[in-house]
């Protein structure tokens, strides 16, 4: 990578948050339409098509820096975090579901038949993966938190992202109340963390795309399962439990690894790292 001057960091994060918000908002303006499978298909590949190479040309045009610094190595390398993040949602989850219909908190029943019921959740699992769980975690905890972690303490970088990730849900029409404001900060909370504790996005894609499949499942966009007590079970089951058992459960496997006051380096590509883990590299 050139050793030239870099955009400074502040543009570089205004340049590829605006960039991934006009993606969203262009997306639903041309997708504008009541809700079906193709639709949902065509903006899944395209938030995808569009986004990873936004941030392929900013990393390399604008913070010039090699792409590993952002924290998505190959699925070869990924795959175990990838299963780590999707088991700390599913697992509490489902005692979560399991305590809300033992309690008798919440109805589910079924609208069809359970081969239609897996065959959505299959489809919606490929589409969450494309439409939100990749390309969010690759600009918000890869890109930005990356970026932001390579000026502060890895804590105020998981701010920062959580931050903005939230103002991101508001822009695009997804966090417009406080409740879903919350949600968005709390999981953006949650998801940096993970980014911090592994040292890259493969358990936080996981954890999101357990999280947004199931929630879509059970909710219009699946039109599965009719649901009694839904705000019940997204608090509860959805929420609660299984973010809080997931970060402890990450917490204690990378235990030895999270510092909550670390900096990430940012060497050029081929530079060597200096004595306290920072590559020699250009200011900005």
């Amino acid at each position: 990578m050139s050793a030239r001057r870099r955009v400074a960091l502040p543009a570089r994060i205004l340049v590829v948050c605006t960039g991934a918000v006009l993606v969203w908002l262009a997306l639903e303006a041309l997708l504008d339409r009541d809700y079906d499978r193709p639709t949902h298909a065509v903006g899944a590949v395209l938030t995808t098509a569009l986004v990873v190479p936004l941030v392929v040309v900013a990393r390399r045009g604008l913070d010039r820096r090699p792409w590993a610094g952002l924290g998505l190595p190959s699925l070869r390398a990924g795959w175990r975090r990838l299963l780590l993040g999707m088991a700390c949602w599913l697992l509490p989850a489902a005692l979560g579901f399991a305590l809300c219909l033992g309690l008798d908190w919440v109805e589910i029943s079924v609208r069809t038949s359970a081969g239609d019921a897996l065959r959505v959740a299959a489809l919606l699992v490929v589409l969450v993966a494309l439409k939100e769980a990749l390309p969010e975690e690759l600009v918000f905890r890869g890109y930005l938190q990356h970026n932001l972690a390579t000026r502060l303490p890895a804590w105020q970088a998981v701010i920062g992202q959580a931050v903005v990730f939230t103002l991101f849900g508001f822009l695009i029409g997804a966090a417009r109340s406080v409740d879903r404001l919350a949600l968005f900060f709390v999981f953006a909370l949650l998801l940096g963390a993970f980014r911090a504790a592994t040292g890259d996005i493969w358990a936080g894609i996981g954890f999101h795309l357990a999280f947004q499949t199931v929630a879509q499942l059970f909710g219009d966009v699946g039109a599965v399962f009719d649901v009694t007590g839904s705000a019940v079970l997204g608090v509860v089951a959805m929420g609660a439990v299984p973010f809080s058992v997931g970060w402890l459960v990450v917490r204690r496997l990378y235990r030895d690894r999270l510092d909550w006051r670390a900096r990430e380096p940012d060497p050029c590509a081929g530079a060597p790292l200096d004595r306290h883990g920072s590559g020699a590299s250009p200011s900005g």
